[in-house]
């Protein structure tokens, strides 16, 4: 069965997370390895980990890094955590503000430079992947936008050439500018990718149920991963995110909700949670962090969850409730997901 996780604070250390995590009987976690939301990189001590080359991301601006260098107690404390608890499969998710699409040069080497860390922070402790928003088409066409991204994923893997967390492309909602709303956006990364062993996807059920994917029945579920499979590969799927949604389908609007409580409703977790070719992979909510009635909600959305593989009424539902019914898109989005475009063959596409 899959392993069931959250995104978890990393207040106090890394191995907090895992164990407040463990508490609420979780099987893996997702962490930020630094802030999501400061520039300000926190550069890994001389000789820390393994597999990468210290101190290489970002060495014209050390002198502008913020923050406390990771010395090997914190990695030592997280692998002990992981050792304790028997968590499985954690990996990181990366900065908010990087943006390897973007067409500022500036802007596109801090990006970079961060993304490099990210890197050698995850191999550092020992995490399977690191979930990475593409990027955004700021100041540039999409097919711009995504020729950078591949540069910037090829630069950073030219930096951290022994490393083996890989970097997970999520699917993305669509809201602004924002690439990876499209299966045929993460092909064409992969496809272009100088090094695409080194790549995977990690697929949001809020985000591309908000990009236009319904997969709110069995026959809409089974038609968006053939689409998947079709123009990625679902060997490729590394991660999922289970998380509801707020906005309808097609509304390209990120705003997740508890399990069963938007318009995805319990079905679509249902038909995941069953299907075979997940059967391992862990799955991580990222819903909001609130209390009801005295307990956790990813407690909660977690025995939402085990009661679907389990095929048992949902914990937070009653028994017979009719669940949220996906409604059709608002404000002129169209509903229905981009074609699917099975290539010939997995050669690599043309750039733009």
């Amino acid at each position: 069965m899959p392993l069931l996780g959250a995104h978890m604070s990393i207040a106090g250390g890394l191995h907090k997370a895992v164990e407040a995590a463990a508490r609420l009987g979780m099987d893996t976690v997702q962490v930020f390895t630094k802030s999501p939301s400061q520039w300000g990189l926190t550069p890994i001590a001389p000789g820390v980990g393994t597999g990468v080359q210290s101190g290489v991301s970002g060495t014209k601006n050390n002198n502008q890094w913020r923050g406390k260098p990771l010395v090997e107690h914190d990695i030592r404390l997280f692998r002990e955590a992981l050792d304790r608890t028997g968590l499985q499969h954690p990996c990181a998710h990366n900065s908010y503000l990087i943006n390897v699409g973007s067409a500022d040069q500036t802007l596109w080497q801090k990006s970079v430079d961060a993304l490099v860390d990210e890197v050698e922070r995850a191999e550092a402790f020992g995490l399977d992947g690191i979930v990475m928003h593409p990027g955004a088409a700021v100041g540039a066409t999409e097919e711009e936008a995504l020729a950078r991204i591949v540069l910037g994923i090829d630069e950073t893997h030219r930096r951290t050439p022994e490393a083996r967390a890989e970097l997970w492309l999520e699917a993305t909602a669509g809201q602004g500018s924002c690439l990876g709303c499209r299966f045929e956006h993460l092909a064409f990364i992969i496809d272009n990718v100088e090094q695409p062993e080194r790549l995977g996807v990690c697929i949001d059920t809020c985000h591309i149920f908000a990009a236009g994917y319904p997969i709110g029945t069995p026959d809409e579920f089974n038609a968006t991963f053939r689409q998947l499979d079709d123009l990625v590969g679902l060997d490729r799927v590394r991660a999922f995110h289970v998380n509801d949604s707020k906005k309808p389908l097609g509304s390209r609007v990120d705003r997740h909700d508890h399990i069963g409580e938007g318009c995805l409703g319990l079905e679509p977790f249902r038909l995941l949670l069953n299907d075979e070719r997940f059967a391992r992979l862990p799955m991580y909510l990222e819903t909001k962090k609130e209390q009801r009635d005295g307990e956790e909600m990813d407690a909660v959305n977690l025995r939402t969850l085990r009661a679907l593989m389990a095929g048992a009424p949902s914990a937070n539902r009653p028994s017979g409730q009719t669940k949220v019914q996906a409604k059709p898109s608002e404000g002129g989005v169209p509903a229905e997901p981009p074609p699917a475009r099975k290539p010939a063959t997995r050669a690599r596409s043309r750039r733009p």
